[in-house]
């Protein structure tokens, strides 16, 4: 009830014709008002547009990542290609079936060449705990400590980023 009354007197206000100082303070402050919603507005909307390009970088650098899991799962298949290959004879290295196998191994390593799989190169460098890992040190004479004289298991890295180190044997 009191909300009516109120609501009268505004109307009847409303009606009530305005001097034109009064009009244009009145024009001064809905100028004011629309120049803050206006500014308000901008700036939820840069707002928004910074968000939604924060997150299509986040969700770029997930996918960028999100197959590492399956790739670690695979790499002992090519692992054991590595194997067959060092173990084979000079003879059966010349068969059609080995040839046919490293073929195979080249898919396999192009497929996850694609996916941002690199190997690690390890054989005459220098020993880099960040991305090797000592199976065995070896005294050497002629060599300086720390140069990795064989590889066990190649490492990988996925997009840049370490997925598995190299099991590397080293100089001492």
């Amino acid at each position: 009830m009191t909300d009516n009354i109120e609501e009268k007197n505004k109307i009847e206000d409303n009606k009530k014709e305005l001097s034109p100082e009064d009009s244009k303070k009145k024009l001064e402050e809905c100028q004011k008002q629309k120049e803050e919603y206006l500014q308000g507005w901008q700036r939820a909307r840069a707002d928004l547009m910074n968000y939604k390009k924060t997150e299509m970088e986040r969700v770029g650098e997930i996918l960028k990542y999100a197959n590492e899991e399956f790739i670690l799962k695979f790499l002992p298949i090519l692992d054991n290609f590595e194997l067959a290959e060092k173990e084979l004879s000079a003879e059966a290295k010349n068969s059609a079936n080995f040839k046919g196998m490293l073929l195979i191994k080249k898919q396999i390593q192009d497929f996850l060449k694609n996916q941002g799989l690199e190997e690690i190169k390890s054989i005459a460098e220098k020993f880099d705990p960040n991305l090797h890992e000592v199976v065995e040190e070896i005294r050497m004479e002629d060599k300086e400590p720390g140069i990795i004289m064989e590889e066990i298991q190649k490492g990988y890295k996925i997009n840049g980023r370490l997925l598995k180190p190299a099991k590397v044997k080293v100089s001492k």
